[in-house]
């Protein structure tokens, strides 16, 4: 269950990275209160998995899955350049978080 919960964390840190854009320095309400409840919700789903997870696993899955993710919406939502050499980095966080999951993964079965 910690993973559905790290996802769920993921999706809510997607959502925060987004609406933060939007706030425009947090002049505009909506998108505002929008960010604010997207970190609640990422911080407390986050704290949900790091009952099962290590934290240096559980952090770092959270934060990799909400970069790719917040680049991939942002090129959706904002028409962003996807570069590339983003495109590598994205190779690159993606197989390090399948890493630390299989790492985690095999240490609980040792």
């Amino acid at each position: 269950m910690a993973w559905v919960y790290l996802l769920i964390a993921s999706v809510f840190e997607v959502v925060f990275a987004l609406a933060t854009d939007a706030t425009h320095g947090f002049t505009e309400l909506w998108p505002s209160l929008l960010t604010a409840a997207a970190a609640s919700g990422g911080i407390f789903f986050l704290s949900l998995a790091l009952k099962s997870l290590d934290v240096g696993v559980g952090y770092t899955v959270w934060t990799g899955i909400g970069s790719v993710g917040t680049v991939v919406f942002a090129s959706i939502v904002f028409h962003e350049t996807i570069t590339p050499a983003k495109a590598v980095a994205f190779v690159l966080i993606i197989g390090g978080v399948l890493g630390l999951k299989l790492a985690d993964k095999l240490s609980a079965t040792a």
